[in-house]
């Protein structure tokens, strides 16, 4: 498959970096100012070179000499929607996807807003389309977290619901392993790296209130007989408290009685919920550092658990790469 890659941040270049060793070529790649796009038809190589691109971004923070635009309007087969996420309208990735749809291409995002705000103008701009839409990578990085629901069906899972942001999963680690407030523990986050300057998306709980909302659509729609009955869920629709205001005391006293605290996400095809909740210490959803974790409730398989990385250029590119696998 050919793949314009917009988007040239830690997944998006992963991307680029991976796409050959899953047998696709990367024939354009944009970042918000410059693209370059290896098109065949003046001359330039059939796809672009990813050791160039990867590098001329971090020499001079540029991708290539080309417009943004050229890169939308290449010959390719998918576009992967790298960029970073906004809220409400979702731009620019929602207007990346939908051009790329109108032009009967599929798109793989690992954007969550589109997906997240604008749930029912993606399928309505799919119905449209010979195109499709896969977005693995929106929720929980390298975890299967949304295939494994269309797997089981939808109409099969009762609830799905996990630890689904490593920066307020690795705080809450480290204030009960060492017995330290919250503002201490942050600190070391943001010097580390785990940790944002401005920690307000995932420790406010709206990274994994995001997700929540995309695995609440994927069970809306998914169940509903005509889709028409379906809710389409966004950010407003989710109850969503954060851990700032989770004290040390609260660990140290959960830890006497052989508990943890953990910001634990759920969904379902009714409801959204984000909040730090009391979990056994030694218990599945108790994942350590930023592990991520997905927990699917089904009524006929039981209780499926999936863990690992839920974040990191690599590992979401390799949830991006599967789903344009699934396209072939």
């Amino acid at each position: 498959m050919k793949l314009a890659v917009i988007g040239a941040g830690a997944v998006g270049r992963s991307v680029v970096e991976l796409a050959g060793e899953y047998g696709h070529e990367v024939v354009a790649v944009a970042d918000s100012a410059t693209a370059v796009v290896a098109d065949g038809t003046d001359g330039r190589a059939a796809g672009v070179d990813p050791d160039a691109v990867v590098a001329r971004k971090a020499e001079r923070g540029i991708v290539g000499d080309d417009d943004p635009a050229d890169a939308l309007a290449a010959d390719y087969d998918v576009l992967v929607e790298a960029t970073p996420t906004t809220l409400g309208d979702a731009e620019p990735g929602f207007s990346h996807v939908t051009r790329a749809l109108e032009r009967d291409r599929h798109a793989v995002l690992a954007n969550k807003g589109p997906v997240a705000e604008r749930f029912g103008d993606l399928r309505a701009a799919v119905a449209d389309s010979a195109g499709e839409i896969r977005f693995e990578a929106t929720v929980g990085g390298a975890i299967p977290a949304v295939s494994t629901v269309e797997d089981i069906e939808p109409g099969h899972v009762t609830a799905v619901r996990g630890v689904l942001n490593g920066t307020a999963n690795f705080i809450l680690t480290r204030m009960a392993a060492e017995g330290l407030d919250y503002d201490h523990v942050l600190a070391e986050a943001q010097d580390l790296g785990v940790a944002e300057a401005d920690p307000s998306f995932d420790v406010d709980g709206t990274d994994a209130a995001l997700k929540c909302v995309i695995l609440a659509n994927v069970l809306s729609f998914g169940a509903a007989t005509d889709p028409a009955d379906a809710r389409e869920f966004s950010l407003d629709d989710a109850d969503v408290a954060g851990i700032r205001d989770v004290p040390g005391s609260a660990l140290r006293l959960a830890a006497e009685d052989g508990r943890t605290v953990r910001l634990i996400g759920e969904a379902t095809g009714e409801t959204v919920r984000v909040a730090p909740r009391l979990v056994p210490e030694n218990g599945t959803l108790a994942v350590s550092g930023t592990q991520n974790i997905v927990q699917i409730e089904t009524t006929h398989a039981g209780r499926l658990n999936i863990s690992g990385r839920g974040a990191g250029g690599p590992e979401t590119a390799s949830a991006v790469l599967g789903d344009v696998g699934r396209l072939e």
